[in-house]
């Protein structure tokens, strides 16, 4: 790399972090890190209710978002492909506090959406008791301990030797695809056997087009597609470069062609009134199969699908835990943060991360419904609150990106001459368009409340109250850290420090 931007130009973390982590990261590898990250199929299902326009609207949001974001991750993750990505760059952008805050509102997403795995995983066993009648997690409380309890796994997988961890990733990966491609399938043996559609899907009757009423999908869809980055948080434990661009258009692919599979097996197979609904993917395959055949693939299907977000939660874990990694080392956060175990792997920013997500979930699913009356709901709303808040600062974390490759273009030319994935022009339209698409997403979150139990005034002011807080929080953080570093503790001294 000392070929391409200058050593002086290296923060301390991209000096000294590949000398800590092993280098295991395939090409395969990436893929699977970057559908796990970006694939929720449960989005399939929610887009369904823009009807056939949930076609036009997947196809915008790949034009809009996910094709520029791989085209400029691609450009930056091979100028610095180092540890923390988002975080990386922007620092070489715009200097430590922006960098920071790049990095922190790429990784706060992180702790809810290893929640928003656990959750899918109640979801899923829920749905496997519906499919024979029996009602499973239905208060908050037990939901909430099967997600720290799924928490707590994800903290296990993800402090094993990394090559460990990551095979069987790889392998419940393959059998996630299997279960999309049932989803597909179902839709199809629905038509063969002579049913009808149950979406109009007709081009006469304009269904297709876009307008007012369902705009706001769009938005859904664009969030749908957020994380391309995440990968790169692990860049220094890539094998091969090559593997970057690989994983972007493989993983780009497959992310799209599964997205419209899941969509179609749902929008035909499965009642209107039931597509909105998580379930729905696995209803789909039941009612296209029929029968008893149905019902057993609906079950394995179901099975696999919580097997899949328990590793999904696992995956979260282990890639936001290197965003912790490097900001111990470059000592944005103390540098205890950047320990690693005898496997080379950073623990106590996964035990950091992993206890975080687990109080909150614990504040969300037990605690809020213990001391507050009609708590069942009170879960609900705080949890999507969050949720929201959340999405917001992945966004903004988007919104990063796509600036700091213009501010990077400027600001080390010759380097970006030397490494030119396309002509700047593309840049420059991928950072217009995406910044857009992601200031829409934003948008669309403060159009109307997750939930009904507030009014859209209401839902506005706590989740910006929420956004504003976190803000604060991280500022604080970065100043008492800034306050902290050592100015005088030489690259070999830290090394010492977090590797004994």
């Amino acid at each position: 790399m000392s070929t391409i931007v200058q050593r002086s130009t290296f923060i301390r973390s991209e000096r000294i972090a590949g000398g800590i982590l092993p280098r295991v990261l395939s090409s395969f590898d990436m893929v699977a890190i970057f559908v796990a990250i970006v694939l929720f199929i449960g989005n399939a299902a929610v887009v369904t209710g823009a009807g056939a326009a949930a076609y036009t609207y997947w196809i915008l949001g790949f034009i809009t978002c996910l094709i520029p974001g791989a085209i400029v991750t691609g450009q930056l993750g091979l100028m610095f492909p180092g540890e923390g990505s988002i975080y990386v760059w922007t620092t070489k952008a715009f200097g430590d506090f922006l960098g920071f805050l790049g990095g922190f509102c790429a990784w706060w997403p992180g702790i809810l959406v290893m929640i928003s795995a656990g959750d899918t995983v109640v979801a899923f066993i829920q749905n496997l008791g519906s499919l024979y009648n029996q009602q499973l997690l239905s208060d908050p409380g037990s939901q909430g301990l099967v997600i720290i309890l799924i928490i707590t796994i994800s903290f296990l997988l993800s402090v094993l030797r990394f090559r460990v961890t990551q095979n069987l990733v790889n392998m419940i990966f393959l059998a996630y695809g299997g279960a999309i491609i049932l989803i597909g399938m179902a839709g199809v043996l629905w038509l063969l056997t002579g049913h009808a559609s149950n979406t109009d899907l007709s081009l006469q009757t304009g269904k297709w087009v876009p307008n007012s009423s369902n705009f706001t999908f769009y938005g859904t869809v664009v969030l749908a597609l957020l994380g391309i980055e995440v990968p790169l948080n692990m860049g220094v434990e890539i094998k091969d470069r090559s593997s970057i661009t690989r994983y972007l258009l493989w993983g780009s692919v497959v992310v799209m062609v599964a997205y419209l599979i899941a969509t179609f097996g749902v929008m035909i197979a499965v009642p209107a009134g039931n597509q909105g609904d998580l379930s729905a993917v696995v209803e789909a395959i039941k009612r296209g199969f029929a029968g008893s055949l149905g019902m057993v693939l609906a079950t394995v299907a179901d099975l696999f699908l919580i097997g899949y977000f328990v590793f999904v939660c696992a995956v979260y874990n282990y890639s936001y835990a290197r965003l912790i990694f490097v900001s111990g080392l470059d000592r944005r956060l103390p540098i205890v943060m950047s320990k690693i175990n005898g496997n080379k792997v950073p623990w106590i920013a996964v035990l950091v991360q992993s206890a975080l997500a687990a109080l909150l979930a614990a504040l969300i699913f037990i605690l809020a419904p213990f001391v507050i009356p009609k708590g069942e709901d009170v879960s609900t709303i705080i949890y999507n609150i969050i949720l929201a808040a959340a999405a917001i600062f992945w966004s903004m974390s988007m919104v990063f990106l796509f600036v700091d490759v213009v501010a990077i273009r400027h600001k080390f030319q010759d380097a970006f001459a030397r490494i030119h994935l396309a002509p700047d022009w593309i840049f420059t339209m991928c950072s217009i368009v995406g910044t857009i698409a992601s200031g829409v997403a934003i948008a669309v979150i403060f159009t109307a409340p997750w939930t009904k139990k507030l009014s859209t005034a209401q839902w506005n002011t706590w989740v910006i109250g929420i956004v504003i807080i976190s803000l604060i929080a991280a500022v604080i953080v970065f100043i008492m850290g800034r306050r902290a570093i050592r100015s005088d503790m030489s690259d070999e001294e830290l090394i010492a420090e977090v590797t004994r």
